[in-house]
């Protein structure tokens, strides 16, 4: 049986075959039947703290991520010298969001290393990387091109001590994950006394992207600051930051390891939170979209991209040639300006 309500003819209660992962509850809200491919996924929201998942299941994670994420996303078993360009760019703008935690040299584990462009960028600052990347392609070309040292495999079966690392990064890969909770619990493990865990999601308030694009297959869980904040929580991780980008699609939260666990399961639920989610996800429609200037800046945005990583990966024989250069760049000109600002 399902409960109707008014919420733009929407059904209302309805049951998950998958527990929330947050409070445990199966009371749940179906926000959207179709994934960004077109293909059927269900969507729903718990009722009791508006956290979002897929329900059930669209595929076998170990399988998808090891072997079909990839070729899926970025039609590619390897990065090309596109894609290591663009990560390249995206990991210098991870840095300046952390740089304050990496002022000295540290020991650090990047969860979902990718094609380890992030990872080569502290390695090359100074910093002991280690990294846990389960997809076998791009796990490979990092350890031969860049020479990381890199866990193949899944974060979950990975092998370090606990307290072993001054900082963890998982950039996009929480959302990934079939259990983000217990990922959490084992990251906040590995965290030194004092330690800093670094977790970056994709925001499912957001509406920079089209409507039909916002819920798609790679992504099981889908959270908002709210949601990831009771869920480290839950953990015994305690938020010292967070930020969301400029147009709204990422939320990054900095998080210590000060407090015990939640054990208490009225603690978990989040008055209001359903409400306030279900009324963004549903309120985004096609015809609002493109009222705003969102979807023609990022038509415009690609344009450009496109052009300039055709002329920047023209003269490129390798990924880390590419990242050299990228990277000496960059922070030559940061030097420069802070050198100006009078910074020692």
């Amino acid at each position: 049986m399902r409960e109707q309500t008014g919420e733009g003819g929407r059904a209302g209660r309805e049951s998950s075959s998958i527990p929330c992962n947050l409070c445990g509850g199966t009371d749940v809200s179906t926000l959207s039947n179709r994934s960004r491919s077109g293909k059927p996924l269900r969507t729903v929201i718990c009722r009791s703290c508006g956290l979002v998942w897929s329900d059930p299941r669209p595929h076998d994670a170990r399988q998808f991520y090891e072997e079909e994420y990839r070729l899926s996303y970025k039609h590619t078993y390897q990065p090309k010298p596109k894609h290591v360009l663009r990560a390249g760019k995206v990991a210098l703008s991870r840095f300046e969001k952390i740089k304050d935690l990496l002022a000295s040299p540290k020991l650090v584990l990047d969860v979902g290393t990718g094609g380890g462009e992030f990872a080569y960028l502290l390695r090359s600052l100074g910093h002991q990387v280690q990294g846990v990347e389960p997809n076998k392609g791009y796990a490979e070309y990092s350890i031969r091109e860049y020479g990381l040292t890199v866990q193949v495999g899944f974060v979950q079966d990975a092998a370090f001590l606990p307290e072993s690392f001054d900082v963890v990064t998982i950039w996009h890969v929480l959302e990934h994950t079939e259990d983000p909770g217990a990922v959490l619990a084992l990251l906040r493990s590995w965290l030194k006394p004092g330690g800093r865990l670094v977790v970056e999601v994709p925001n499912v308030e957001a509406t920079c992207q089209a409507p039909k694009n916002t819920f798609h297959e790679a992504h099981l869980y889908n959270f908002n600051v709210v949601t990831l904040r009771r869920l480290a929580k839950k953990q015994g991780l305690r938020e010292v930051r967070h930020v969301i980008s400029r147009d709204g699609g990422n939320i990054t939260m900095v998080f210590g390891r000060e407090e015990a666990p939640i054990v208490n399961g009225a603690a978990l639920d989040i008055p209001g939170n359903y409400e306030w989610i279900a009324r963004i996800v549903r309120g985004h429609s096609a015809w609002r979209h493109h009222l705003t200037p969102m979807p023609y800046v990022r038509a415009w945005q690609r344009f450009c991209r496109s052009l300039e990583e055709r002329r920047e990966t023209a003269a490129v024989s390798s990924g880390k040639e590419l990242l050299d250069d990228l990277y000496g760049r960059e922070l030559r000109a940061r030097f420069s300006i802070e050198a100006g600002n009078g910074v020692a």
